[in-house]
């Protein structure tokens, strides 16, 4: 619309302010001395307005969002008016007024005196209640609040703003008093053209708007269909957050739900699978706990300031983790009910939450504010009934059911009774017909007649003089070890040894002089008697570290052979301690035994059967060597004592006789696997007997 002939007119007539001047309104600014109007100053102005009104017009054709209309809107129409201020307001749902922006607003006689703000808030309504433009004196009305009324000192110019013929909000612009009527009323027909710009940007918005809605409602009907397809919780989170993503035009759509008291992630757009141990996801299942805790939705925006401190925690943690800038967890309750007073009450704690983000822009429209509500309350009711329906009792046994219905159709009866009979045959089998119950173990064959031989000192080993496999006799040298410090104690002692006897002689002989007094002579004799009696102390020392150097040689305790592997590679040149075994030595020629390492878990059924059969159970075996063939022997020990053996954890070990002879090849150390009978029980006890002993020690015993 142009405003170029309205305004020129106004112009010449001086009743218009004179814009961006400094000048004040009418006639005078434009005058000079002579008082004759300045044409050039004239121009400049009604080029200005021209600039301004071309501002508005195409910022009335914008695609922006509302509060940004109004804040560039508003702040040129009072500049092209010269006025002090303006605001715009609203009209709400409940019919009250909304202040949607303001420049300069006089809040001393508008909002902080209660008795003007009442005569202002009236003076509004009844330009929105009339529809028509109006021009209100400055401190005009009564001093009633019940009546409208102007309690400012500026000229009110009022101007309504309509889409199809009804009157939505009010332009209100704080001008200046002074000039006359016919100025004013150029404000005011200014004003007009202005808020009749403003009102079609109003209408092409709710135009806009209507066709957003359109969409969105024909996006909302495939989502709502897509998200109650089904009834399996977590089918219907992947659907959800899949096609609310696109619905919602968001980067990245998440729903956690409820397991015990806290919130786990379970489906992340554009994902089939998550890591629920990734720190990014368990930072974010223990956001929306807190989030569904509260029982507030948090929109995050980069401003956390006015955020509890429970929540600031885990949102900083998470962001930090995740780099979003705006960020929305929407707890997710059932649907409501009503009570008998017709009050709807919600009862249940937050089955869920819906979180959307996005990762480049931190703006939230409101578009996309009513987007996110929408898809939270229809994501809520399909997850309440796919979460309820999975809590019936036995319901994948009843699902079960109902998918094989058809097993009892007429066709497949015949089969299916046939199967059934089978199947019953079966199982009673299984518990009625009895085998060998037989207990596994692992252990190894050797001779019954064995020795370690063990360091008795600390040292190192000088001197190996024997093999693998080598035969020894009684008294053969095995080993030879050296020890320093025995050796330097031994040298020690001898050199006191002979400083003391040294000293003995010497005493002896002095004791001949004919020059010593009786005096002398006896203390000489009390102190050859102390030598004489350190010389035998440092003999039964030297004895007892002789003795001691003598263990450094070890030697056989018996007739036999040395079975342990590269004893010299081993054992030479290497510091051993006092107990540590260095070898062992067996006599192959005499009885061989097993022993088995039993896991202690089994020892109550080896137990029981020995109590029932009154004797050690037998036992049979197969040797690694030969695992084709298998062999018997007779249990003749078992110990009393469980200890750790190996990666079988606590084991007990049996001691088994067997007969050397009927054994292809006696191999010290051979492995073997070896099961020890314990009578007969139901074939479906022998094969399920560890799974019942699972059942009992990890969910019986515990309920």
């Amino acid at each position: 619309m142009s405003t170029a002939g309205p305004l020129d007119s106004q112009f010449q007539a001086g009743h218009v302010p004179l814009v961006g001047t400094g000048l004040p309104p009418g006639p005078s600014g434009a005058v000079d001395d002579m008082g004759t109007i300045d044409p050039v100053l004239i121009q400049q102005t009604k080029n200005e307005i021209r600039s301004l009104v071309t501002e508005i017009t195409q910022l009335c054709q914008a695609d922006i969002p509302l509060a940004e209309f109004y804040e560039e809107y508003l702040r040129r129409v009072v500049s092209a008016l010269a006025s002090h201020g303006g605001a715009v307001w609203s009209m709400r749902d409940d019919g009250s007024l909304q202040l949607d922006y303001q420049v300069n607003l006089p809040k001393a006689e508008i909002v902080e005196d209660e008795a003007s703000r009442h005569r202002h808030g009236r003076l509004l309504q009844n330009v929105i209640a009339s529809g028509q433009p109006t021009l209100v004196p400055p401190q005009s009305g009564s001093s009633d609040g019940e009546q409208a009324g102007n309690a400012t000192d500026f000229l009110l110019v009022l101007a309504c703003l309509r889409v199809d013929q009804e009157t939505i909000g009010v332009v209100e612009i704080f001008q200046r008093a002074g000039g006359g009527p016919t100025t004013q009323r150029g404000y005011l027909r200014f004003l007009v053209q202005m808020c009749e710009h403003a009102s079609g940007f109003l209408r092409n918005r709710q135009l806009r708007h209507l066709g957003d809605r359109q969409t969105l409602w024909e996006q909302l009907e495939g989502f709502i269909r897509s998200a109650h397809h089904g009834l399996d919780s977590k089918a219907t989170a992947y659907t959800i957050v899949n096609e609310s993503r696109r619905l919602i035009q968001c980067d990245r759509v998440s729903i956690a739900l409820r397991q015990g008291k806290y919130l786990k992630v379970e489906a992340v757009s554009g994902l089939d699978t998550i890591d629920r141990r990734a720190a990014e996801v368990q930072l974010l299942g223990r956001l929306a706990t807190v989030v569904a805790a509260a029982g507030r939705p948090l929109w995050y925006t980069g401003n956390n300031r006015d955020l509890p401190p429970q929540i600031d925690e885990p949102l900083h943690a998470y962001v930090d983790q995740s780099h979003a800038k705006m960020l929305a967890v929407v707890p997710l309750y059932p649907p409501t009910t009503e009570d008998e007073t017709g009050k709807t009450q919600r009862t249940q704690q937050a089955i869920g939450a819906l979180i959307v983000e996005e990762l480049a822009s931190s703006r939230i429209d409101e578009g996309m504010s009513e987007r996110v509500k929408t898809v939270a309350t229809h994501s809520a009711s399909a997850l309440a009934n796919a979460v309820e329906h999975e809590s019936l009792f036995l319901m994948p046994v009843w699902r079960a059911i109902g998918k094989a219905k058809w097993i009892v159709q007429a066709r497949t009866l015949p089969k299916t009774i046939a199967i059934a009979a089978a199947v019953s045959a079966a199982i009673l089998a299984i518990v009625l017909i009895p085998t060998d119950f037989d207990l596994a173990a692992k252990g190894k064959l050797q001779p019954a007649v064995r020795r370690e031989i063990f360091a008795h000192l600390d040292g190192v080993v000088i001197d190996v003089p024997v093999g693998h496999e080598q035969m020894v006799h009684t008294g053969d040298v095995l080993a030879r070890m050296s020890n320093n410090k025995l050796e330097v104690e031994i040298a020690n002692l001898i050199g006191r040894k002979r400083t003391t006897q040294e000293r003995i002689r010497s005493l002896t002989r002095a004791q001949y002089d004919q020059r010593l007094t009786i005096e002398q002579q006896n203390q000489m004799a009390g102190e050859l008697l102390e030598l004489e009696q350190a010389a035998e102390s440092i003999d039964r020392e030297l004895a007892l570290l002789h003795e001691q150097q003598e263990r450094l040689v070890l030697r056989s305790e018996m007739d036999g052979q040395v079975v342990t592997w590269s004893v010299g590679d081993v054992l030479l040149r290497r510091p051993v301690q006092r107990g540590q075994i260095l070898m062992t030595v067996v006599d192959p020629s005499g009885n061989w035994e097993l022993e088995l390492n039993m896991p202690e878990r089994r020892m109550g059924h080896l137990a029981r059967a020995v109590e029932a059969g009154g004797q050690l159970p037998t036992v049979t075996f197969t040797l690694a060597s030969h695992p084709g063939q298998e062999f018997e022997g007779q249990v003749t020990e078992i110990h009393h004592v469980a200890e750790v053996r190996g990666e079988d954890g606590n084991t007990v070990l049996l001691r088994v006789a067997v007969d050397k002879a009927a054994l292809p090849e006696l191999r010290s150390e051979t492995t073997v696997t070896a099961r020890v009978q314990c009578g007969r029980r139901s074939i479906g006890f022998v094969v399920f007997h560890e799974l019942i002993e699972t059942i009992h020690t990890k969910i019986l015993f515990w309920l």
